[in-house]
This record gives structure tokens, sequence and C-alpha cells, in this order.
């Protein structure tokens, strides 16, 4: 079981990371705005269940490595912290330009089925999301709460859910938030910098803590 501390910290970050300018919510975004909120919210849906195959090989492959070594685990993580690190100064040093297409996204006439498979498979398939998971999961794990893979499969869940209600207003309110970010340039910015700043602090958290 996961505590409610441990929750709250790992939605607050969650909710942090998938509110910054991506590939996945821009995609929704921009599949709200010129086609409809019922597209981009079947779009944003599948992007968000496709992170459950990610926790899948998160869990498999982490507990596959505590069970060889109970070093993997540390080596893991700072690996992880590593990343993370990584990917807060990629994004303090991004230009935060937003590119929202208005355009006709995703040529095919396919009905709401077919956009949710789209979303499903475009993250299912991503490596870099693969490699996230794999660096976020592990650094929320708490010793004494319970099996690394049952807190794993418990905080992937927690993601997909945050993450399907996130993509589910953004393609909702699509049409209104693409025209926001649209009058606001600097607005991916900022949200690229706060993301930057999570990123960083999770990383050295996750490092550090060892």
């Amino acid at each position: 079981m996961l505590s409610p501390e441990q929750l709250l910290g790992f939605l607050v970050a969650a909710v942090a990371v998938n509110a910054s300018p991506g590939p996945d919510n821009l995609m929704v975004l921009g599949i709200g705005v010129s086609r409809g909120r019922r597209q981009g919210m079947a779009f944003g849906l599948g992007c968000a269940l496709g992170c459950l195959s990610h926790t899948l090989m998160a869990v498999v492959g982490v507990s596959a490595l505590v069970a060889a070594s109970p070093l993997a685990l540390t080596a893991l993580k700072i690996a992880g912290g590593a990343y993370l690190v990584w990917l807060g100064i990629k994004s303090l040093r991004s230009q935060g330009q937003l590119a929202v297409d208005t355009g006709n996204a995703g040529a095919s006439a396919a009905g709401l089925r077919a956009l949710f498979a789209q979303g499903l498979l475009a993250n299912a398939i991503n490596p870099k999301v693969i490699l996230f998971f794999l660096a976020f999961l592990p650094q929320f794990v708490r010793a004494g709460q319970g099996p690394v893979a049952w807190q794993m499969t418990a905080l992937g869940l927690a993601f997909t859910a945050q993450a399907a209600l996130l993509f589910g207003l953004l393609g909702y309110f699509a049409g209104s938030v693409g025209q926001w970010l649209l009058r606001r340039p600097r607005a991916g910015l900022w949200l690229d910098r706060v993301a930057g700043l999570v990123f960083i602090g999770l990383g050295a958290r996750l490092i550090l803590a060892l």
C-alpha cells in the first residue's frame, strides 16, 4: 500500500510533468483545437492508457533487477536521478516554443475509436517515455511500504489516472486553451522552467537519498 504522503508527493510531481509542454499534450491540444472536443478527449485518453504498458515494463524490469541483486536498484536510482537532472537542464535551456497544430491533425477520417488507438500507440511505442518511467517510478518506492512491484504498479496506475483526467480536460477545453497559448507565446517558456526545476529536484533527491 502507498502512504498518503507518498501518493500526494507522487501526484504533485506527476501533474507537473504532464502539464509541461510535450509531444503527448501538444498532440491532444492540436487535435482538440482542429477536430473538436470529443476527438481531443479520445486521443488524450489513448495517450494516458498507453502509460499502462510503460508501467508493466518498469515493474518487470525493476523487479528483475531487485531479485538479481540488492545493489541493482541503487544503481538504477543513480542512473534514473542523473537522467531526470539531464531532462531538467534540457527543459531549463528550452526556448519554450509552443507549436500548436491547428490543421487537420490525424488526416484520416477515422472515428473516436481510431483516434483512441492512435493515442494509445503513440504513447506505448515512445522509447523516451519508457526511459522516463524507469527513472521516475522507482524514486517513489519506500522501504517498508510493501513489495517493490506492488508499489510501482500502484504508482503507475495513479500516474495513468491523473494523465487520463488531465488529457481529458485538455481535449475538452482545447479550443479555449489553444487560443490562450497562441496569444501568450511565452507561456511555454514558464511551463518548461517549472518542469525543469521539478526534474532537477527529483533527480537530486533521488541521488542524495541513497
